[in-house]
């Protein structure tokens, strides 16, 4: 189960709740440990010295008196007083008032008594044992009248909404700028103009919206004249390498072949490079998105690559592998790893894999060639870089434009040792392939 990411949303949201959760408890446990039982046990402490002060009086009354003092309880201090002739309920209340009640009638009486409830009527009930007798008084829960722990939990409950919302409303002020902010940063990365920044809100915000807005027109500015600057030395170049291409073949016959073949070599491979000098220029031009099958693409790609004398093994898969995406970014790509795998496997074949599984393709191309360092992993992805050790020539662009043309798509290439010698450039890109269980 993969774990969500921690964003900067959801720390700032959860710290801010933290901490005002913890000053809520620490403000209320205050509050209930200094204020709300001393006034309890106060409040207890008088019903209780009332209940006995009362049994003691109905005890000491002639008998045909104790009738008007029950009534005198019952208006006036809202306490039923009567002798017990059948036990109580097995029932307690779980409130703290019934506990410190039980603490306070034990402090006066002597001995433990237990308060019990009914819950028709809806009364607290206590027996006492008074001048040889059983006495039961009860009165209504009602009478207990103001009940901070329900007051305290209300508000507290309250408090506690209002301190969530006002966390996610900081935190997502706070969140929400950087947010766009990465967001843009990865579209500038891959080549795209986002929008600019909106360079509202705090100064400090405003202030960076307004330099990464400023930034950005400037690397939009620096590619346009890059793309240019490449564009036009590639045509001029081309008009010269014309007509030498048409005086080469112009040569008399007599003239030396391997010469004339030499020269054909080198014109073509100028002409490949200024062909990938302006990919690597332009390589992030807008292209329509389709849903393609990969096997169909990657059986077109391979089939070239043998006419063109490479040896790959390829089996497609069974089922569609149907994914939307550029389709000349994905060929290009394919292209340039088929193209590094034959060029450094030597006389090796070339494997080509593809492995969907959910929401993900995996495209693996596979060599039996030196392989690279791993430290050397990441740098031949910059454009120009070419191993040291390699005997083999190049321009050092074609993993550079290959690279280059997965982040435009939000795709993933890397390299990796194969086991038995030999690399692997893995191509990973989101698909919605279908369930092959």
């Amino acid at each position: 189960m993969s774990r969500r990411p921690a964003t900067l949303f959801r720390r700032t949201a959860v710290t801010l709740s933290l901490a005002f959760v913890l000053l809520l408890l620490v403000v209320f446990g205050t509050l209930v440990y200094f204020v709300n039982l001393p006034l309890a046990r106060q409040a207890t402490d008088d019903l209780a010295a009332l209940i006995v002060l009362s049994a003691q009086t109905w005890v000491e009354l002639p008998p045909a008196t104790r009738a008007d003092f029950e009534r005198e309880l019952i208006e006036h201090h809202g306490l039923v007083l009567q002798a017990a002739e059948t036990p109580l309920p097995e029932q307690t209340s779980i409130l703290p008032y019934r506990r410190l009640l039980e603490q306070a009638l034990e402090k006066r009486l002597g001995h433990t008594v237990t308060v019990k409830t009914t819950e028709q009527p809806n009364y607290y009930w206590v027996d006492i044992p008074m001048g040889g007798q059983h006495l039961r008084v009860g009165f209504a829960h009602d009478r207990v009248g103001i009940r901070p722990p329900y007051a305290f939990s209300i508000i507290f409950l309250t408090m506690l909404v209002l301190v969530i919302v006002t966390a996610m409303i900081l935190a997502r002020r706070i969140a929400g700028p950087l947010v766009r902010m990465a967001g843009a940063t990865q579209a500038v990365g891959q080549g795209s103009q986002p929008q600019p920044l909106p360079e509202t809100g705090p100064a400090e915000l405003a202030a960076l919206a307004q330099a990464f807005n400023r930034m950005a027109g400037d690397v939009r500015e620096l590619l346009a004249n890059r793309t240019t600057l490449l564009a036009g030395v590639s045509h001029d170049l081309r008009t010269p390498l014309a007509r030498m291409r048409l005086a080469v073949e112009m040569l008399p016959p007599e003239s030396d072949p391997k010469l004339v073949a030499g020269l054909v070599r080198d014109l073509d491979v100028m002409d490949t490079l200024l062909t990938q000098y302006l990919a690597l220029a332009g390589g992030m031009i807008d292209e329509v998105v389709e849903a393609l099958d990969l096997r169909e693409l990657l059986d077109g790609l391979v089939a070239d690559a043998r006419r063109a004398g490479a040896t790959i093994t390829w089996t497609p898969n069974d089922t569609p592998v149907i994914c939307t995406l550029r389709p000349h970014a994905f060929e290009r790509i394919i292209t340039n790893l088929l193209d590094n795998a034959r060029r450094y496997g030597g006389s090796q074949p070339t494997e080509v894999e593809c492995l969907p599984s959910e929401g993900t393709v995996v495209i693996n191309i596979l060599d039996r060639g030196p392989g690279i360092p791993a430290a050397e992993r990441e740098a031949v992805f910059r454009p120009f870089h070419r191993l040291k050790s390699s005997p083999i020539g190049g321009s050092g662009l074609g993993l550079a434009i290959a690279r280059k043309l997965a982040e435009a798509n939000g795709w993933q290439i890397s390299l990796a040792d194969r086991p038995g010698g030999g690399s692997i450039a893995c191509l990973r890109l989101p698909c919605d392939t279908p369930d092959r269980t």
